[in-house]
């Protein structure tokens, strides 16, 4: 096993920004600071220079357009790019665009006195760096953004999707193929508080249903998506079939996680029982593993990601280990997949 550091090529246009992730990334024995640039003409440079394994990049830079140097970079040498946020509604925007175009993760910019920041960033560095073998090989194509099915089965399912890193790319391909009249489904993706309902919007312009950011007391209805509020709440579903609502709940962290999918899968089986579908992709950890077994066991079907079109294959990996997942399928299959199965057992 080799004992080489991780490379990594620092972006900011703040001199002290790049000090400040220098000092933290320096901290840990598994990562090197090889670079640092101010702006993508400097980062161009450094990356043919240094080749880094894992580049920082920062969300919001004056005078220049790093998400057109992070969608060449994609194109023309895709690598592990994390985005480092302010967490402003400006910067939400422009991250999940980054997100989009193939970055791999976003984080908040780190402070040398708070050490959830500090270790989010080294394990995000460190995570990006076991991914690299993903950007040299192509990534299946991804499903048609237009609806694969004019219609939804007809029946009244509920659909529950967990996802975290990697989530953005996914949840856009998935939910690009489903129908305009789909059953209603319910989403928790891992993200900050001002990430998610930019996200939501941003899907809503590019799929078939209505898409909005749940919120207490929604009525869950078919031809909507419900994606979590990030940080604050975890989304649950509460009444019966026919009569569902979004329930936000300030409880603790589960599995690490503010919206948690474990919390989420928990509330449909108890909600629906058997009659919903569960889906979980792209994600480092476990979290939603156990609640997704529980809804196979009430019955449901369940789908889990397969490895080679997962950004991460955390979630769905120990969800497929534990017996959770009744059927891997590529992600570009998957609304068909989905949707065929819920048409042969209505």
């Amino acid at each position: 096993m080799s004992n080489r550091r991780t490379r990594v090529l620092i972006v900011d246009d703040s001199a002290t920004m790049q000090q400040v992730l220098r000092e933290i990334l320096s901290r840990d024995p598994q990562l090197e600071v090889v670079g640092e640039a101010f702006d993508p003409h400097q980062a161009r440079a450094a990356i043919k220079d240094l080749d880094p394994d894992v580049i920082t990049l920062d969300v919001e830079m004056p005078n220049m357009n790093g998400l057109e140097f992070l969608e060449r970079l994609m194109r023309l040498r895709p690598m592990p790019v994390i985005m480092v946020s302010s967490l402003t509604s400006r910067g939400a925007e422009t991250t999940i665009r980054a997100l989009e175009l193939g970055a791999f993760d976003c984080v908040a910019k780190p402070r040398l006195n708070d050490p959830a920041t500090i270790d989010d960033l080294c394990r995000t560095v460190r995570l990006a760096a076991a991914s690299r073998d993903r950007y040299r090989t192509p990534v299946p194509a991804a499903a048609p953004r237009a609806p694969l099915l004019s219609s939804s089965p007809g029946d009244d399912r509920l659909i529950a999707i967990g996802a975290s890193t990697g989530g953005v790319e996914a949840l856009i391909c998935l939910l690009g193929a489903f129908p305009e009249k789909c059953p209603p489904t319910v989403v928790t993706q891992h993200m900050p508080a001002l990430f998610t309902k930019p996200f939501a919007a941003r899907l809503d312009r590019l799929c078939a249903p209505r898409v909005i950011e749940a919120y207490h007391g929604a009525p869950i209805e078919s031809g909507s998506v419900y994606v979590a509020p990030g940080g604050k709440a975890h989304l649950t579903v509460r009444g019966k079939p026919g009569a569902l609502r979004c329930h936000l709940v300030e409880t603790d962290l589960v599995n690490g996680h503010r919206p948690s999918v474990d919390v989420l899968f928990n509330s449909v089986t108890q909600a629906v029982g058997g009659r919903a579908a569960g889906l979980i992709l792209t994600g480092m950890g476990r979290d939603g593993a156990t609640a997704l077994d529980g809804m196979r066991r009430a019955g449901a079907l369940t789908f889990g990601q397969t490895e080679d079109t997962c950004v991460v294959y955390g979630m769905p990996k120990v969800a497929f280990e534990i017996g959770a997942v009744a059927k891997q399928v590529p992600l570009q299959n998957m609304a068909a997949e989905l949707f065929s199965a819920l048409k042969d057992t209505r």
